[in-house]
């Protein structure tokens, strides 16, 4: 559907601009301003690839770069520790019409980050008494219901399911809707009507696995606002913005034209080519980074005990496994056996972000962008920023070297589908392995051997490992995609 992808188009040479010094919260003294602008520069001077060679020299790139290779021309990054946003920056142009630079103040779309405000918006209104995380959501929907089926026959949709994925529903990911065309209703997304959305509807027994779903959190969308009579967006003020002090926030769909100047323009089709979503729980935040690091940080002090606005007790429960996926009510989690780690990514129509946050070290980050190797570039990002401040987690991977055979090579390739959603094809070309993949980039990616049946990129984050037959044929494969972990299964062959 129109707004899920955008393409980016950039005529001539992306001129790189840096917005010089602005900080968010005034620094302490010239000598901390100092330091902290010697951490910025060797950041984007030393953005750092997923993996690198044992022994081999570690490719240091600058975001310059890095930006015109991903043909990403609008950066914005926010970095908090301490409590508060300690410092941020923009780079590139928010409207190159008129030479409009990217600040820290320029909105961004955050699509499915939304998620995540949404999900804490939605544990207020549990600890108000409105909600409940593990009843029928149709005992207290009323604009709408759950239309009950096969798969709900013993187990029922909940809150606490829809905000982890484990629900059952249907439509994992919801389109938009250009500046002057119709905008369908809540309950019209919900039922399909007016939209090229499926109806959402529950599709497996709620609670028995892991399914991203952007429709659930329509359903959360439409149960906030019956229980409250307000509509998504004031209750989005009240309940979050407002309370943080998250000031250049909005869930207002379509963006309001006094917001126009602020926000940054789609690099193929300037001014007023937004994608604006009715669906506006699970992709219709419009935020800057700065503002996002205010909000991991009210998680953090709520999961510390220290928040106004959710008692530990829920924020424990908001950053606690609900799923083999890792992930928690509204939450990507970090690795098992890893400091504390919460987080979340999105992408519409060209705008690509993430946020990171370490709540055991008090530190974290917010990287947001518009064009087409977004998420790509902001994982490089990513990983400076945690060489520089010693994360424990988003770090740069070592592997060793191994050599395999040709043979052995042969019997790798071919279509591989993963989690029963995720194509990745592996071909062999000039005796070396290469994976294609949608989300690595439009290129085949190179495979490296760490051993005789594992597989690593640099490129990603992302390791495969074949597993061979007793006859020596691969039929299976394991992946690991970050800590997220994946089991595959060959459904075709390739040409070797």
């Amino acid at each position: 559907m129109p707004g899920l992808s955008v393409s980016v188009k950039i005529l001539g040479v992306v001129t790189f601009l840096t917005l010089v010094g602005t900080t968010i919260a005034p620094l302490a003294s010239d000598k901390r301003t100092k330091a902290a602008d010697a951490r910025i520069e060797r950041i984007i001077n030393g953005l750092l690839p997923a993996a690198s060679v044992k022994g081999q020299a570690v490719p240091r790139m600058t975001l310059a770069e890095r930006m015109k290779y991903y043909n990403t021309p609008e950066v914005s990054i926010a970095f908090f520790r301490d409590g508060r946003v300690n410092w941020a920056r923009g780079y590139g142009l928010a409207d190159k019409t008129i030479n409009k630079r990217v600040t820290p103040d320029t909105l961004f779309q955050a699509a499915s980050v939304s998620k995540s405000v949404t999900a804490f918006a939605a544990l207020r209104l549990v600890q108000q008494g409105k909600l409940s995380l593990d009843e029928d959501v149709n005992q207290k929907l009323v604009s709408w219901k759950v239309p009950d089926n096969e798969f709900t026959k013993t187990e029922k949709v909940t809150l606490r399911r829809l905000l982890s994925h484990t629900a059952g529903m249907t439509v994992p990911s919801v389109g938009g809707y250009k500046t002057g065309e119709y905008m369908p209703t809540t309950v019209q997304v919900l039922n399909g009507e007016k939209t090229s959305n499926e109806p959402v509807r529950v599709g497996r027994v709620p609670g028995k696995e892991f399914r991203y779903s952007g429709g659930g959190y329509v359903v959360v969308q439409q149960l906030m606002m019956d229980v409250t009579g307000k509509s998504f967006p004031t209750l989005m003020r009240d309940l979050v913005f407002e309370p943080m002090g998250m000031t250049h926030s909005t869930f207002e769909a379509p963006l309001p034209k006094s917001l126009w100047p602020n926000a940054a323009q789609p690099y193929d089709e300037p001014h007023n080519g937004w994608y604006f979503y009715s669906a506006m729980a699970p992709a219709g935040l419009w935020t800057t980074p700065s503002d996002l690091c205010l909000f991991a940080i009210e998680v953090e002090k709520a999961y510390r005990g220290q928040s106004k606005l959710l008692p530990q007790a829920l924020a424990h429960e908001m950053l606690t496994d609900q799923s083999d996926e890792i992930y928690g009510l509204g939450f990507a989690l970090g690795g098992r056996g890893h400091a504390l780690r919460f987080w979340h990514s999105g992408a519409n129509g060209g705008y690509q972000s993430q946020f990171d946050a370490y709540p055991d070290v008090g530190e974290g980050a917010a990287v947001m962008t518009d064009g087409a190797g977004g998420l790509r570039l902001i994982l490089e990002i990513l990983r400076a920023i945690a060489e520089e401040y010693g994360w424990p987690g988003d770090r740069m991977e070592t592997h060793t070297l191994a050599k395999v055979d040709l043979s052995t090579l042969r019997m790798y390739t071919g279509v591989y589908l993963f989690s029963g959603l995720f194509k990745m094809v592996v071909t062999l070309d000039n005796g070396q392995l290469y994976l294609q993949y949608g989300p690595f980039g439009d290129k085949p990616q190179k495979l490296f051997p760490e051993t005789e049946t594992r597989f690593f990129m640099t490129s990603a984050p992302f390791v495969i490992e074949f597993q061979r037959e007793v006859d020596g044929s691969v039929k299976k494969a394991k992946g690991r995609n970050g800590a997220e972990e994946l089991d595959g299964e060959k459904i075709a062959n390739t040409n070797p």
